[in-house]
């Protein structure tokens, strides 16, 4: 008895030991029945059919599901040919095939290849299955996962993405991401919902927003096509055949199309006719010899009407005729009326904010220019403006300035340190480099305005040549510190670089700056002394030359600066100088020479004046400063002294 015990015990060991066939693994499990329940469909797969299959798969609520669907997508699901049981299953070397459970992925054991056929879904299939899956991304745990999820969405949105969308927002922890989906939400609304004042309301709920995306969803709601009839459909627009809109040839054709009218024989078809109609040496009695004109091609084409053997010509007073007894309309094609007028609505407020947006962006980038062209004018407004020396070198200085900067931020790893200890000793570089000029060259040539010009042409090639041979030829970076990384992004439309906003926060504090030191300070006192009349300056024990050194090193130091500041938004070369050089003197002329605040007028008038024309004619750049040199002599012939004109003394000297 004992040994019998002991071989059934042996028999239920080895057969425990045996996989079990993949029928008595999970025939019972939920997933399974879901699969069997659809399982013709499933074998027998094509795009029209499997949809109700995938979408009771998704709909299940089963966590199994989003792996099934995975699965299949990735052609790693089987079935059973005996059975029709599925599983997931994994080629061998061999030829056999190692099974998966489908409710929970365990292994089950290897089967023989034959007895199974791989599910293998075509690119439409994969396609619906991507897109029943994103329900279950949307709603993932990990933060990533619904971020693809979305990301997917927007780039390629379908209408069952909608329902899926409005089950993920309620319960989404990310705030940002919950924004995201709210706004993606209502924008497929837009586009999917069968309900007109769903659709309607959505669109209603974007007022004021100039996003390209809604934009996108708008524009084929608004789709229309040219039809005509005895009645104009409601909410239909008319348009009259032989209008700007709609011309006589194109309201014809429509008839044609429509067989409301008789299309007119073109000169090919009326040829083929008479070649076709041809007996011996004549057309209907008219000799082919005397058919060499276009009004004799169309008599003998008339003949052949009257004999019945052609389609008649359609005159002109035929088509005025036809097109006067119909109406001609243009009907809304991409979605109802109510929809398509709502849309219209929204997309005429939009073309308008966009208008006034694009002008104020026009305006902000002239005010930025403005800034920039200010900066690189201020110390010629000083050198040239209350000294009037002609510095040709006076773009070199800003290029020494750049150059400054880039050698700090060398020894400087820190950009907001190397920054703010740039600005100090690029002031006292140019200070010192103006100084030098001064004493060397300029002193020598006060009162003599082309000498001096020369002089600092030659100047300004031997700094340029000197830079190159220092820092050679290519662009040297001047990296921005990292909080003005970015652009302050106002809307879709609107923005400007946090750079630019500081270049005009600096030309600001340059101006008032400039304004304290010739107002405030005992050295701006003397200079206006000295520029006004330097006799009876130095009767007071004003030394003209020292105060003359010192303008002149001021206004080089102040080029420096603005070096480092334009050296943050433009490339540092040697020949950067050159590219600001002809603007700022354009700045002081037009401003008006020797007054801060005309130098303030003139960079506006010339920063606006060059963006507006580059707006007109943004191709060529070149050109819009053509057109803005020009248009400056123009102004100067009409206001020789500028914007704001010095009175007094010192605009007679």
């Amino acid at each position: 008895m004992m040994t019998y015990l002991l071989r059934v015990l042996a028999c239920l060991f080895i057969c425990a030991a045996i996989p079990a066939p993949a029928h008595a693994q999970d025939q019972a499990a939920p997933v399974q029945q879901v699969l069997q329940a659809h399982g013709e469909v499933i074998i027998k797969s094509s795009r029209r059919t499997i949809g109700p299959t995938i979408d009771a798969l998704g709909a299940s609520g089963l966590p199994e599901a989003q792996t099934v669907l995975q699965r299949w997508q990735d052609k790693e699901m089987w079935f059973e040919r005996e059975t029709g049981l599925f599983v997931f299953a994994q080629e061998q070397d061999d030829g056999q095939l190692m099974l998966f459970d489908v409710s929970d992925g365990a292994e089950i054991g290897l089967a023989d290849k034959k007895a199974y056929k791989q599910l293998k879904p075509n690119s439409g299939i994969r396609g619906l299955i991507a897109a029943a899956l994103v329900q279950f991304q949307l709603n993932a745990p990990a933060l990533e996962e619904r971020l693809v999820a979305v990301n997917s969405i927007e780039r390629d949105a379908d209408p069952s993405h909608l329902e899926a969308l409005r089950g993920a927002i309620e319960n989404e922890p990310d705030a940002a991401l919950k924004a995201r989906k709210l706004r993606l939400e209502r924008l497929l609304t837009i586009r999917f919902a069968q309900d007109d004042a769903e659709r309607i309301t959505a669109i209603e709920s974007f007022s004021g927003d100039l996003g390209v995306d809604l934009r996108a969803a708008l524009n084929p709601l608004v789709a229309t096509r040219i039809d005509a009839g005895a009645e104009v459909p409601e909410g239909a627009r008319v348009i009259e055949a032989g209008s700007e809109q709609l011309s006589r040839e194109d309201a014809h054709a429509i008839l044609v199309e429509k067989g409301l009218a008789r299309p007119q024989i073109s000169r090919d078809a009326l040829r083929a006719a008479l070649i076709e109609n041809i007996e011996g040496d004549a057309v209907a009695g008219i000799r082919v010899a005397t058919l060499d004109t276009d009004d004799a091609r169309t008599g003998a084409y008339a003949a052949l009407v009257e004999a019945g053997l052609a389609d008649p010509l359609v005159s002109d007073a035929d088509i005025t005729e036809a097109l006067q007894a119909v109406q001609f309309y243009e009907v809304f094609t991409g979605a109802p009326v109510s929809v398509a007028q709502a849309a219209q609505i929204a997309l005429d407020d939009i073309e308008t904010r966009v208008a006034l947006s694009q002008t104020a962006d026009l305006a902000l980038d002239g005010l930025s220019l403005a800034s920039i062209y200010f900066l690189a004018a201020i110390g010629l407004a000083i050198t040239f403006g209350v000294m009037g020396v002609i510095n040709m070198a006076h773009g070199e200085f800003i290029m020494m300035g750049a150059y400054t900067g880039y050698v700090v931020q060398l020894f400087v790893p820190d950009y907001t340190l190397s920054i703010l200890l740039a600005i100090p000793l690029a002031f006292a570089v140019t200070f010192g480099a103006g100084v030098a000029m001064e004493r060397l060259v300029i002193r020598w040539l006060y009162h003599r305005p082309l000498e001096t010009l020369l002089a600092t042409f030659g100047v300004s090639i031997a700094l340029q040549q000197l830079a190159k041979n220092i820092f050679g030829t290519q662009a040297r970076p001047l990296t921005a510190p990292g909080w003005l990384d970015g652009s302050w992004v106002i809307n879709d439309i609107i923005s400007i670089s946090y750079i630019r906003i500081a270049i005009f926060v600096l030309a600001l504090l340059f101006l008032g700056l400039f304004l304290f030191v010739m107002k405030r300070t005992r050295l701006g006192l003397e200079v206006r002394a000295v520029t006004q009349n330097p006799r009876m300056a130095a009767s007071m024990g004003i030394n003209p030359d020292k105060i003359n050194m010192l303008t002149f090193g001021f206004g080089s130091g102040i080029a420096g600066i603005a070096g480092v500041a334009i050296g943050l938004y433009a490339k540092v070369t040697s020949e950067m100088g050159s590219d600001y050089i002809v603007q700022s003197f354009m700045t002081v002329v037009v401003g008006g020479v020797g007054n801060i605040w005309g130098t303030l007028l003139g960079a506006t008038m010339v920063g606006f004046l060059q963006k507006g024309i580059e707006w007109m004619n943004p191709s060529n750049t070149l050109a819009a400063q053509t057109y803005m040199i020009l248009f400056i002599i123009l102004f100067i012939q009409f206001r020789p002294r500028g914007i704001i004109a010095l009175k007094g003394r010192a605009a007679e000297a």
